[in-house]
């Protein structure tokens, strides 16, 4: 692995615009070469708990709020006053 799950997230996000999420799995494959992004994906669901946990990210799914990553599920980012923006 090139970086971290946490770093690989917040990096994406950071390029996308205000109100864009990423999927776990561009985390995984910016953190993975190959195949290998699958097996990284432990990793990458623990580092957005963390995130999560933090209030650094927020968690959706189709367009809806999650309070916790469960099922499938989007990430995005948290504005520099620390509130979701509306979606």
């Amino acid at each position: 692995m090139t970086a971290s799950a946490r770093d690989a997230a917040l990096a994406l996000l950071a390029a996308r615009t205000q109100g864009a999420t990423v999927c776990p799995s561009e985390v995984a494959r910016a953190i993975a070469p190959g195949e290998a992004w699958r097996a990284a994906m432990p990793n990458v669901h623990a580092a957005v708990d963390r995130l999560n946990a933090d209030g650094l990210v927020r968690l959706s799914w189709k367009g809806k709020a999650l309070p916790q990553r469960s099922g499938p599920y989007r990430i995005g980012r948290v504005d520099s006053y620390g509130k979701i923006p509306s979606m």
